[in-house]
C-alpha cells in the first residue's frame, strides 16, 4: 500500500500535539496526527483535568466544615470516593471528546496507534487494523512523558500507587505516604489529607515544593503542618516491605538514621521520564539526554524536518509550556517567524490547598544571577476581599532588578494564586517596569490588589500594611 503522504505529521495528541495540529491545520498545511492511547493525553485523561476536578471536591468538602464560619449550618457531612472519582473521569472523558471534534473540525487526519520513524520523513503505526506508512517532510514529536520508577518503589496498583492509580481510587487510605513533593505528590497529599487520611510527604531536598521560592515553601509547609500532614525533609525512602493485604513498611533514612513506618497506602511521585522509546530516534541521529530530546530554542531536533515538543523536549514539565511549543512549531513550518519560547516566563502552578504559582526568579537565583534586587511582599490578611471570603492566609511576593526596574520573578500562595499569576506573566511578557505596574489601578474589592501592594512594598511605598 502506498504511504499516506501529509505536510505535518504530529506524534502524540496531548496538549502540546493536538495544538501544533490545530495550528498547522488552520494554516493551510495538510496535517495528520498519530495516538496510541487517548485524543488529549496525559494532561485531559491522567493529568492536569482529572486531578483539578478531584480537588474540587476536597475544596468544597473543606468549605462545607467550614460552614460555621460564614454563618451557614451543616451537618452530617461525609464524601463518596468513588463518586467523586466518576465526576473526575466524567471532566475527562467530555474534554477527551471535544478534542475529537476540534480534529475534525480542522481536518487533521487521526491515526490511533503506536507511532515509529523508520526513516527520515516516514512514520509508520500500528493500528488495530494493521501497519498504516505516512509520509511528511515535517514531523512533530509530542509523545509526553510518564511517571519516574524507582528500583523497589514500583508502583503495583494496590499498596504502591503511581499518579493514575491515585486518580481512580477504589479505596480511601487510612494512613498514607507520599514519596515527593514536587506539584504532583503535594497535590495527591492535599487531596487526601483533607479527606481525612493521615498524610506523610517524604522529600528528598531540604524543603517540600524545592522549585519555588524558599519563603513559599517554608508558608506551604507551615500551612500543611496546621492542616495535620507531616513532612519530612531531607529524607529517602530506601526500601518499602509490601504485606498484600495489610500494608507497607517504609524504611525511611533521615539525618544517617533509618526508621520504619507503617502505611496502608504508598503514592509514588518521584519525576517523570521522557517517552522516546521505540520510535527509532537513536538510528534517525536525534540527541538524547536523560530521557529527554535536545532541541534548540525553535524545538528543532538538529534532523532536519524532526521537532520536539513539550515533556518530550524537557522543562519544563508544563502543558501550557507544550501547547506554546506546539504554535510556534506550526508557524515556523508554515515559514512564519515566531518569537521562540522564554522559559523563564512560563508560570508554574500547584493546586494544593493553600495554592501555589510562580514565575520567573526566585529571590535566591536572583542574587546568585548577580542581581541588586528590590523585594515586596503583601500578605492576604491585608487584603479586605480576601478576609470577606474567609481566606485571609497567603503571600504576594515580587522581585525587580533594583537597577532597570525589570520584574525578575513574583511568587505567591494562598487562594486563587494560580489564577492571578497571569498578571504577573504579562507583565514580564510585555517587559513592564515597577513604574508601568505601581501606575496601573486595579479594581477594588478584588484580590489581584495585593499583586499591586507586593510591587509597591519593595520600593517602600505599600498602602495597606
Amino acid at each position: 500500500m502506498a504511504a499516506q503522504s501529509f505536510d505535518v505529521i504530529v506524534i502524540g495528541a496531548g496538549p502540546g500535539g493536538y495544538v501544533a495540529a490545530i495550528r498547522a491545520s488552520q494554516l493551510g498545511l495538510k496535517v495528520a496526527i498519530v495516538e496510541r492511547e487517548n485524543l488529549g493525553g496525559i494532561c485531559l485523561n491522567w493529568g492536569c483535568i482529572p486531578t483539578k476536578a478531584m480537588l474540587r471536591s476536597a475544596e468544597v468538602f473543606h468549605l462545607m466544615h467550614r460552614a460555621k464560619d460564614f454563618g451557614l449550618a451543616a451537618t452530617g457531612i461525609s464524601f463518596d470516593l468513588p463518586a467523586v472519582v466518576a465526576r473526575s473521569r466524567g471532566v475527562a472523558k467530555q474534554l477527551s471528546g471535544g478534542i475529537g471534534h476540534l480534529m475534525k473540525k480542522n481536518k487533521v487526519t487521526v491515526f490511533m496507534g503506536a507511532a515509529t520513524l523508520p526513516a527520515k520523513g516516514t512514520v509508520s503505526v500500528k493500528t488495530d487494523k494493521g501497519t498504516e506508512t505516512l509520509s511528511a517532510k515535517s514531523i512533530v514529536l509530542a509523545t509526553g512523558a510518564r511517571a519516574r520508577e524507582l528500583p523497589g518503589l514500583e508502583a503495583d496498583g494496590d499498596l504502591v500507587w503511581s499518579y493514575r492509580h491515585a486518580l481512580v481510587a477504589t479505596r480511601m487510605p487510612k494512613k498514607l505516604l507520599v514519596i515527593g513533593s514536587g506539584a504532583i505528590g503535594i497535590e495527591f497529599a492535599s487531596f487526601f489529607n483533607t479527606l481525612g487520611a493521615d498524610t506523610t510527604v517524604v522529600e528528598v531536598m531540604d524543603r517540600i515544593l524545592p522549585v519555588e521560592d524558599a519563603e513559599i515553601s517554608a508558608f506551604a509547609k507551615k500551612a500543611f503542618l496546621k492542616q495535620g500532614m507531616k513532612i519530612l525533609e531531607k529524607a529517602a525512602v530506601k526500601k518499602l516491605d509490601r504485606k498484600p493485604g495489610q500494608g507497607v513498611t517504609a524504611h525511611i533514612e533521615q539525618d544517617g538514621k533509618v526508621t520504619t513506618q507503617d502505611f496502608d497506602t504508598v503514592i509514588s511521585a518521584v519525576g517523570i521520564v521522557g517517552n522516546i522509546e521505540n520510535l527509532g530516534l537513536e538510528a534517525l541521529g536525534v540527541k538524547i539526554d536523560r530521557t529527554h530530546v535536545v532541541t534548540d530554542e525553535y524545538c528543532r531536533t538538529g534532523v532536519e524536518g524532526l521537532y520536539a515538543i513539550g515533556d518530550i523536549a524537557g522543562a519544563p514539565w508544563l502543558a501550557h509550556k507544550a501547547s506554546h511549543e506546539g504554535v510556534m512549531v506550526a508557524e515556523l513550518i508554515a515559514g512564519k517567524h515566531p518569537h521562540p519560547i522564554k522559559p523563564n516566563s512560563i508560570a508554574g502552578c500547584t493546586y494544593c490547598h493553600p495554592q501555589v504559582a510562580s514565575v520567573g526568579l526566585t529571590e535566591a537565583k536572583a542574587k546568585e544571577a548577580g542581581y541588586d534586587i528590590k523585594v515586596g511582599r503583601f500578605p492576604f490578611i491585608g487584603n479586605g476581599k480576601a478576609i470577606a471570603l474567609g481566606e485571609s492566609e497567603g503571600l504576594v511576593k515580587t522581585i525587580f532588578d533594583a537597577k532597570t526596574g525589570e520584574l525578575l520573578g513574583a511568587h505567591m500562595i494562598g487562594a486563587e494564586v494560580t489564577e492571578l499569576i497571569q498578571g504577573y506573566v504579562i507583565g514580564r511578557s510585555l517587559e513592564t517596569t515597577e513604574e508601568d505596574l505601581m501606575n496601573t489601578v486595579f479594581p477594588h474589592p478584588t484580590l489581584s490588589e495585593m499583586m499591586h501592594e507586593a510591587v509597591l512594598d519593595a520600593y517602600g511605598r505599600a498602602l495597606h500594611i
